[in-house]
């Protein structure tokens, strides 16, 4: 219970400081000035309203269970640790420093101890997550979690990056002529990180690799999590009439955002059931 313990403390301090963040930030009281382009702007407020509509209460809502000691928080945490990880180092890392104006050095502790708490968070999860009951995987939630990884991957690297990319490489590119730095962090966490964790993941589930189950059950969380802040930058960008703005990427990531949390929910319904499996790790061969 002690470990549990731990975890929703950390879990409650994590939503706490996001809140706390996206309060200050340019969706509230603006109170921190992030050195980015007009379109980044309101790409961190999307971002921060999808934290404060979803992220923050799933965070609390996990924490509560963590502190109850129910065998489904160390499975559900790194969810919004992965989210917190992505979204906060992207905002210390993608600033114009010496080229426009702000304030968003003087906010650096803050995203730093938000960075280490989520990290500090998964590792915890990922320490107690052998003793959790483990989601049983029916052959139809496998092949569709791992299309929906697949899918995730395209969309990703194709449909948001690659356009973009080629604009860049070719000397052209709003966006990456008014935010270089922005443009390149998150172009090398996307395509870096993101695109080829689901792609091996979804890969692997659809291969019925049984190994892809457990960091299937961790990353998913977190990647729909990542789609609703991808969905509410485009949102936002398109009502603040942002040339960049796009009615296809928002409907696509919203759509895409809405079919993980269904897949999530069929995911992660079992672990609240008591008559489920005991451990995350497989049974041997033999022993099935």
């Amino acid at each position: 219970m002690r470990s549990h313990h731990l975890l929703g403390a950390g879990l409650f301090a994590l939503a706490t400081l996001i809140v706390g963040y996206a309060v200050l930030g340019p969706l509230v009281l603006d109170v921190i000035h992030f050195r980015t382009s007009a379109s980044g702007l309101d790409q961190i407020r999307g971002g921060d309203l999808a934290a404060l509509a979803v992220v923050a209460p799933v965070c609390a809502a996990v924490g509560a269970l963590a502190w109850r000691g129910h065998p489904a928080a160390p499975v559900l945490a790194p969810a919004p640790a992965i989210f917190a990880m992505y979204t906060y180092s992207q905002l210390v890392l993608a600033n114009e420093y010496l080229r426009i104006p702000g304030n968003v050095e003087l906010f650096f502790p803050l995203l730093l101890v938000m960075f280490w708490l989520a990290a500090a968070l998964t590792v915890r999860s990922v320490g107690l997550v052998r003793a959790t009951p483990a989601p049983p995987w029916s052959r139809r939630l496998e092949r569709g979690c791992g299309v929906l990884l697949v899918v995730i991957a395209a969309v990703v690297a194709l449909g948001l990056h690659l356009p973009t990319l080629v604009a860049a490489m070719s000397g052209n590119g709003a966006a990456y002529r008014d935010a270089p730095t922005a443009f390149w962090v998150v172009k090398f966490y996307d395509l870096g990180l993101v695109v080829p964790g689901a792609l091996v993941v979804g890969i692997g589930l659809l291969r019925r690799r049984i190994g892809a189950r457990t960091p299937a059950s961790a990353i998913l969380g977190g990647y729909v999590l990542l789609g609703w802040s991808v969905a509410g930058m485009a949102w936002t960008m398109l009502v603040s009439g942002d040339p960049d703005g796009s009615v296809v990427q928002a409907v696509v990531m919203t759509a895409i955002s809405a079919a993980g949390s269904v897949f999530a929910w069929f995911l992660y319904r079992p672990l609240f059931r008591t008559d489920a499996p005991a451990s995350l790790t497989p049974a041997p061969a033999g022993a099935r």
